[in-house]
């Protein structure tokens, strides 16, 4: 009897393994894999570029956790809607800046009905307590500001602008794995390249105390849909 067919292979079919035997080698120097990634792609739309990075960490501990923002040269190809949970005085910087949703106790009273209508939130300092209020709706869909991100600033403005244009965090998750977007496949093989090399260098900057042998594992890029090339280091 025929054994059953995972999912996740059924949908790899003729035209996943046709852009597969594309992938010739086992690593490529990071313009080579660029190139290569493009090409890549099974969708029929513009496909987003993603790069996931292994580090050599033990994430039980504190001192190993790799976690850091990057403003990309190029943006991510995607409009980020931003919220700010703001004080009165600062309403119009935060509008001025490109800022979606603006607020304070009238924000906070709308994530509590459940309007979560952006992407990232940012948020002054003396705001978080009243925040304390809707953290665990925030924190469940990855909304929660945060000094670590650099979300809980005064300087509203600067970081509503630089989260506009494209400035992302580099976290690592449970498996020791930073998943992150440089750009849509669109973008040419030049801004690729240059966004994806300024993510390998704020992550290689990032490296915690904790961490004295060898960081970085490996880095794979690939399309949203497609199979993965990996960069050498």
């Amino acid at each position: 009897m025929a054994s059953k067919r995972s999912p996740l292979v059924r949908q790899r079919g003729k035209k996943y393994a046709e852009k597969k035997a594309l992938v010739k080698k086992p690593l490529y120097p990071i313009g080579e894999a660029v190139e290569l990634m493009m090409n890549l792609s099974t969708s029929t739309f513009d496909a987003t570029a993603e790069v996931h990075i292994r580090i050599n960490a033990d994430t039980t501990q504190a001192d190993q956790l790799v976690r850091t923002t990057v403003s990309l040269p190029h943006g991510i190809g995607k409009s980020v809607r931003v919220a700010a949970f703001v004080t009165d005085d600062k309403i119009a910087e935060a509008k001025e800046a490109g800022a979606d949703v603006i607020g304070n106790e009238d924000l906070i009273k709308d994530v509590a009905e459940g309007k979560l209508n952006f992407d990232v939130a940012v948020a002054m300092p003396r705001l978080m307590k009243d925040l304390g209020k809707v953290a665990k709706i925030l924190g469940q869909k990855g909304l929660m500001p945060s000094p670590k991100a650099g979300t809980v600033t005064d300087s509203i403005g600067k970081t509503i602008a630089e989260l506009k244009k494209g400035r992302i965090e580099c976290r690592m998750d449970k498996q020791g794995i930073i998943h992150a977007v440089f750009g849509k496949v669109s973008f040419g093989a030049k801004k690729l390249e240059e966004n994806l090399a300024t993510v390998i260098q704020a992550v290689k900057e990032a490296q915690p105390s904790g961490i004295k042998s060898e960081y970085i594992r490996s880095i794979a890029i690939c399309p949203s849909m497609g199979p993965s090339v990996k960069v050498q280091l």
